[in-house]
């Protein structure tokens, strides 16, 4: 017989919550596959240039040369203008065996290991053409990997399950950095540049074998006809069709959103060296301590979205990310470091990488529903760039700003970045409901 007092005790929020977003990953392919996939997509970027400075580095490939190869990264701001060609055509060979969201998943995925591994074996000290070269085309794959990942997930999972998805997307993701980032680090000390790069072509395997097991979603109904412009210009056209008169305040909410978070990301390892923090006490805080905290935020996201609604979890997304450069600000005047100063080093990293992961997911679940389900690489992929493309060249003037105002004033000036985009936020959420479908009509 049943215990009449265990049928009505009350059952514990916590524990639902925490079941409803674990449970999914095991009995959910879509949600388990999006991890894996979500690895992949985070192992490349580092690669192209970030870890690889410090191979640079050791090569003694002068700094001016270094500085220029940021820019290998250009084709992360460009995906968008390739983006619909991957929503209209099957893969070469595969993609009629996997379909094409899966095929084109499989052979970036391919694309991004082979470019690796044409990184290992370079020598920047004695022939930087082949390192530049063959981390251009990593940048290229990583980029189009992304698109084609990113239109999977939102056409594989309907409109209540993309907060979810995108969550443990970006779980995967930063994984993925980690790997690429400190990992890779620790292996070039240990085996040397050659080995790590092959060990990160190898975690490409991940990715590939969730890719395999994913279903594929139904082809997007997109005739694969007209010329290149008319090609680029479809999925543009049918989202300022759908946005109709908010098409310029929602592109301008889209493209302010992180602008905050860009600018002062510029500004925050120099501010950690600046008041004398070491490399490891850096690594140990923003990569180690910082990945929790990040997976906090991304948890409380998910859970948040679908209670509360779209609209007022990107106005808080919003005010807390821009508000928390205010603790950066706050270490900036602090200063010093060890004993009780490192404390408040940690504390302040993890207040803003926190804020950062939250509007990062309530972000990437916006730009999910604004994405037609017909244009969901090409569309997504737009988004991207307008969020990425006005930070990034803001971010290019931030020293000569601190260079008049000092590091507490700058991350003041970026917190204040955000109230503009919060009044954005609200314009928007007045004038449209709430976004219970992909790619509707707001």
């Amino acid at each position: 017989m049943a215990n009449p007092a265990a049928a009505s005790a009350p059952s514990d929020p916590a524990r639902s919550e925490k079941n409803a977003f674990l449970t999914p990953l095991f009995t959910d392919r879509r949600v388990a596959a999006v991890l894996g996939l979500g690895f992949a997509q985070g192992i490349p970027f580092l690669l192209v240039y970030a870890t690889q400075s410090a191979w640079l580095v050791q090569a003694k490939v002068p700094l001016a040369t270094i500085g220029l190869m940021s820019e290998l990264t250009i084709a992360y701001k460009l995906k968008f203008l390739w983006a619909p060609f991957l929503d209209r055509h099957d893969a070469p060979l595969i993609g009629r065996w996997l379909g094409r969201r899966r095929g084109w998943i499989v052979a970036t995925q391919i694309l991004v290991a082979l470019a690796l591994a044409g990184v290992a074996f370079g020598d920047p000290a004695h022939w930087l053409a082949w390192t530049v070269a063959f981390s251009l085309a990593l940048g290229v794959a990583g980029a189009t990997q992304d698109v084609v990942i990113d239109g999977w997930r939102i056409t594989a999972a309907p409109p209540e399950r993309q907060a979810l998805m995108s969550s443990w997307s970006e779980i995967g993701y930063r994984i993925g950095n980690l790997a690429a980032g400190a990992g890779a680090l620790y292996l070039s000390d240990a085996y040397g540049w050659r080995a790590a790069y092959l060990c990160m072509a190898a975690l490409m395997a991940p990715g590939t074998i969730a890719a395999l097991l994913a279903p594929e979603p139904p082809a997007p109904e997109t005739p694969a006809t007209g010329g290149f412009v008319e090609t680029v210009w479809a999925p543009i056209r049918d989202l300022f069709a759908r946005l109709g008169p908010l098409a310029v305040p929602v592109l301008a909410l889209v493209a302010g959103f992180r602008m905050p978070g860009y600018v002062s990301n510029a500004m925050a390892i120099p501010l950690f060296k600046t008041l004398g923090y070491s490399n490891t006490d850096i690594a140990t805080v923003t990569k180690l301590f910082g990945f929790w905290i990040a997976l906090g935020g991304t948890f409380l996201a998910s859970a948040i979205i679908p209670r509360i609604g779209m609209m007022a979890s990107l106005l808080i997304g919003t005010v807390t990310a821009s508000a928390s450069h205010l603790a950066l600000a706050y270490l900036a005047w602090h200063g010093g470091h060890g004993g009780a100063a490192f404390w408040t080093f940690a504390l302040t990293v993890g207040i803003d990488g926190f804020a950062y992961a939250f509007a990062s997911i309530v972000l990437i679940t916006y730009m999910s529903r604004l994405s037609a389900t017909a244009h969901a690489a090409s569309q997504y992929a737009l988004l991207t760039s307008l969020c990425a493309l006005p930070g990034s060249l803001l971010a290019g003037f931030s020293g000569f700003v601190i260079e008049r105002t000092g590091f507490t004033w700058f991350f003041v000036g970026t917190s204040l970045i955000g109230v503009p985009v919060a009044l954005l936020c609200l314009l928007v959420a007045r004038r449209h409901g709430p976004m219970d479908t992909p790619g509707q009509a707001i």
